[in-house]
């Protein structure tokens, strides 16, 4: 088996303000350097689209029916100050959910060993009622529920890291008990949430907000003192992870200072807990990260980590 790469190619077709940080280029940048030869061995598949039942997984059927008549058809919408549409975006937002699906039925299948989807727009920012922060709807978080509901696991954990709290996941998760959510992210930072005493309705949110202007050894000591244990308790079946990159030393529009070898780190760090837990079992899809050359790199290496892990 090897690692697959799931791309969402109608993210190229998402238009944004000129200027808007999450912009086409983060998707063209992430697909330039996985065409490296280096990546051969990826399986390669297409994003689907999902359906509205895999979106009520994440969202009740109002926040569906406004999303979808936010969508112009033809220039920009608006949904709040930060999160735009275009009349490409209503299919993007489609596949990048459907892409996670696909990813999660490839792993839990055996047809890969784990899987990276490359997509935009982005979706831990997406509440259950609410498109906010570059996000439509909840990529991780109904995948987490798909694997749930839909391969009969019993215990699944998606980690963020994000350099922004995932306050749509945590929102949709809150609930769920057969759920681990656990955030690293800058704070203060937007959205304002992610503070360490949000848990969740059973303690199955696990935040940990890292101060501005620290970097990759205050990152490690909290996975390592905190995340990596409670991973440990709980024993997921299925490691999700919302792979930002914004957290990067030279990312525009935070103050962390993460080294591309801290995404390494981190994603090995993963790997190894999942090879420990759940039969290496691990699906990661973008998030974050907005300096082009360190999206680039990073998600170069993050995605080498997942295929060294194949044999």
């Amino acid at each position: 088996m090897t690692t697959l790469l799931v791309t969402n190619m109608a993210g190229l077709s998402h238009q944004m303000p000129a200027g808007h940080p999450e912009q086409i280029a983060r998707l063209e940048a992430v697909l330039a350097a996985l065409s490296d030869p280096a990546f051969d061995a990826l399986i390669r598949a297409d994003a689907p689209p999902c359906t509205e039942d895999d979106l009520l997984l994440g969202h009740p059927p109002e926040h569906i029916a406004a999303v979808r008549a936010a969508m112009p058809e033809a220039g920009l919408s608006s949904l709040d100050p930060d999160t735009h549409a275009s009349p490409g975006t209503w299919d993007a937002a489609l596949k990048g959910v459907g892409g996670c699906l696909m990813a999660v039925d490839a792993v839990l299948s055996g047809r890969a060993t784990n899987a990276f989807v490359a997509t935009r727009p982005p979706g831990h920012h997406a509440e259950k009622t609410r498109a906010m922060g570059f996000c439509f709807f909840g990529n991780a978080a109904i995948a987490a529920r798909h694997a749930l509901d839909r391969h009969g696991l019993s215990r699944v954990a998606v980690v963020d890291f994000d350099v922004h709290h995932g306050n749509g996941t945590q929102d949709i998760l809150w609930d769920e008990t057969r759920t681990l959510f656990i955030s690293s992210h800058q704070m203060p930072l937007f959205p304002g949430t992610g503070s360490a005493g949000e848990r969740g309705a059973s303690g199955n949110i696990l935040n940990l907000p890292l101060p501005p202007n620290s970097g990759g050894p205050e990152m490690r000591a909290a996975y390592e003192n905190r995340a990596f244990p409670a991973l440990r308790a709980f024993q997921p079946e299925l490691i999700l992870v919302s792979a930002g990159f914004d957290a990067h030393r030279d990312d525009p529009l935070a103050n962390l200072f993460w080294e591309t070898e801290d995404f390494n780190w981190i994603t090995r760090a993963l790997l190894d807990l999942a090879d420990e837990l759940c039969g290496g079992r691990v699906v990661s899809t973008l998030e974050g990260g907005y300096d082009l050359s360190a999206l680039a790199t990073a998600v170069a290496g993050h995605v080498t980590e997942l295929m060294e892990r194949t044999g």
